[in-house]
Parts: structure tokens; C-alpha cells; sequence
């Protein structure tokens, strides 16, 4: 069996599917590895590194996708590329088939098997292979870094003999992986961190990590079997946009993690929230890409409005693409291991395995 991965577009994407250290755990199962030139040199990982391994590498990135077995990437190919896949061959990365539906619909009628990480179930065995969870954490710490980075005031509460600098007020929306990451790096900081979700079992763990929990009084779990948000009802919206607004005068840095698996992001900080903070406050919105929590995110731009900075990046991970690589790459090894029939050498698309299941696109 042989497995490939080419390099991402470089203006989009700089974390790589495959690095050193897991080229060596795919060989040692009995794969071929191949791989473009330069494929990791960005993130310090040479040729000759992956060479000294047993890697391949090429070129020719059009006779690394037609050899390969089994394709692995971050995000999906190029459209030259996608038209050189071909019957049985396997291609695994963080898909978007909700936004990619067209393209992934023309490669299902070639018979070519389509597995999309992030629609992993949130059972125990697929913790191993939780791409969203992995990187999310990592998204949820570079946040905090990178609004602390743009805040003019120290985070923590300093007593001097000229006075004393009050500790900076943290709210962190959204108490997924991101968020209790933000909360965690927040108070390890000597911020005084703040936290809200839809969802009640959140509480204990924003609680244990030292964070303080808004609750909207007479709030519903709203919660998926999944583990995921879903929707709120209009009462709730209203009440929590109440709170929201208290809330906000007092607050330095909002960092916003609030997602829908599928859908756009929730707004959430309007417009006349935002009015109300004190200048020179501080959003980082990962939520950016898929519309925003706030009212005047703009992707890869700081925004500001009446004082306070807007922040939100298409790929906050490529700021950190050696560590986040690292956790991917582990995360897809994982995946690949599960799907890889070791004694038959080929991929058992086993239907009946929840993880297959859920991520194959049908």
C-alpha cells in the first residue's frame, strides 16, 4: 500500500498531513510513503530528513496522487489535481462537504472513497483521531496570545508603589475545546475570565479551570447527542443577549468560539454591544471564517469600532503550523491505522465501524 500527500496551497494553509516522525510510523506498518519536494521544509522538516526514512520524494506531484492508495491532506486537493484521482484510490483530510459539495459529489461518482475528519463521531475511540479537538485547542490558546498581543494595558494585577493595575476581564463565549483552552491560557495569565455556552455541562469544567460561568436564568441544556451546540430558541437568544450586554461594559478581551457544526456561526456581539464596551477592548473571533460571532468581524482584518478591535484570521492555526502539524499528522495516522486491514494490505471500508460510518461521504 502506498500513501501520498502533496504540499497545501501555501497562501492558505501551512500545517502538512505528514511529518517526519509519523512518515517513520507509517513505514514501520508496512506503507510506501511518498511525498513532494519541499514538502515540510517551511516548518524546518528537510527533504533528507524524510528521505533518511524511506520517504519518496518527488517532483512530479501529478505521479504522487496517481500512485498513491490512500491521499492525505489538510483541506481538498486542487482542481488540477482532483481530476487525477482515480477508481478505489482513498483521499482523507478536513473536506468541508458542505462547501465543497459539488467537487465531492463528481469524486463519489468515480467510486473514490471520500473520508472528512471533521465529521468524526464524539465517541471515546475516536478521541485518538479528533482533528477538530486537536486543533482546536491550539486555536483556543493562540487566540488569547494574540489578543493579549494587541491589548495596551498588562493582563495580570500588578501592586506597585505608584498604585495598583487592576488584573484584565476576560469572556471567553463558547466553552467548547477552544474556549477552555482560551479560559486555561487566560488565567494561567492573570486575566479574571468570564464564560458562557448554551450548554450546562459546560459549567463544571469553565468552574474547575477557574473561570467564572454566566448562566441565563431559566436556560435549557441545549446540547446535541453529539457533544455539539445547537440552536437556541428566541427567548433564550433574548435573554442571553441581556446578559451579554451587562456583561460587555465591564469586560477588556472577548474571545468568541462559538460554532455550529455545518451552519453559519451564530451572531452573537451586535452592534450595540459593542457600543457599549470600553474603548480599547479587545474581540478575537475565531469563529471568523464561518461568518462570525461578532457584528463587524472581517476576515484576516483588524476592525474598529467605536475604540475596540475586531479581530478574526481565516487559519489562526497557521501561526502555529509545527505544533498543530504535529497533532494532525498524529490524528490522521490514527484514522489511517483504523481504516487499514494489515493483514489483507488494502482499505476494509468496514460500514459497520461508527467511525467509517460517519466519515465516509457517501
Amino acid at each position: 500500500m502506498r500513501i501520498g500527500s502533496v504540499l497545501e496551497n501555501q497562501k492558505i494553509e501551512k500545517r502538512i498531513a505528514i511529518t517526519p516522525d509519523i512518515a517513520k510510523k507509517y513505514i514501520a506498518l508496512g506503507f510506501e510513503v511518498a511525498l513532494s519536494e519541499k514538502y515540510g521544509e517551511h516548518l524546518g522538516f528537510k527533504d533528507k530528513d524524510y528521505k533518511e526514512l524511506g520517504v519518496e520524494i518527488s517532483k512530479d506531484e501529478k505521479e504522487i496522487i496517481n500512485s498513491a492508495d490512500i491521499i492525505v491532506q489538510l483541506g481538498l486537493l486542487s482542481d488540477d489535481n482532483l481530476l487525477l484521482l482515480k477508481e478505489n484510490q482513498t483521499l482523507i483530510g478536513v473536506l468541508n462537504p458542505h462547501i465543497n459539495k459539488e467537487k465531492i459529489e463528481k469524486l463519489s461518482k468515480k467510486n473514490i472513497n471520500i473520508f472528512s475528519l471533521e465529521m468524526l463521531p464524539r465517541i471515546t475511540r475516536a478521541q485518538s483521531m479528533d482533528i477538530l479537538s486537536s486543533q482546536a485547542n491550539l486555536a483556543g490558546y493562540k487566540a488569547v496570545i494574540e489578543s493579549f498581543a494587541n491589548f495596551e494595558k498588562a493582563i495580570p494585577m500588578m501592586m506597585t508603589a505608584a498604585g495598583t493595575i487592576p488584573a484584565a476581564k476576560v469572556l471567553v463565549v463558547g466553552a467548547g475545546v477552544a474556549g477552555l483552552q482560551a479560559i486555561a491560557t487566560a488565567k494561567r495569565m492573570g486575566a479574571v475570565v468570564f464564560a458562557t455556552d448554551v450548554r450546562m455541562a459546560s459549567k463544571e469544567q469553565v468552574e474547575s479551570l477557574g473561570g467564572k460561568f454566566l448562566t441565563v436564568e431559566g436556560s435549557e441544556n441545549l446540547e446535541t447527542e453529539g457533544g455539539y451546540a445547537k440552536e437556541t430558541s428566541e427567548d433564550f437568544k433574548k435573554k442571553q443577549e441581556e446578559l451579554l450586554a451587562e456583561t460587555l461594559k465591564k469586560i477588556d478581551i472577548v474571545i468568541c468560539t462559538a460554532l455550529i457544526p455545518g451552519k453559519k456561526a451564530p451572531l452573537i456581539i451586535k452592534e450595540n454591544m459593542i457600543a457599549n464596551m470600553k474603548s480599547g477592548s479587545i474581540i478575537y473571533d475565531l469563529a471568523a471564517i464561518q461568518g462570525g460571532n461578532s457584528a463587524f468581524t472581517d476576515v484576516d482584518k483588524i476592525v474598529v469600532k467605536e475604540g475596540v478591535k475586531i479581530m478574526g484570521e481565516a487559519n489562526i492555526l497557521n501561526k502555529l503550523p509545527v505544533s498543530a502539524s504535529n497533532l494532525y499528522s498524529k490524528n490522521v495516522l490514527n484514522f489511517v491505522t483504523n481504516l487499514y486491514d494489515k493483514e489483507k494490505k488494502k482499505v476494509n471500508i468496514n460500514l459497520e465501524d461508527e467511525i467509517i460510518e460517519k466519515t465516509l461521504i457517501k
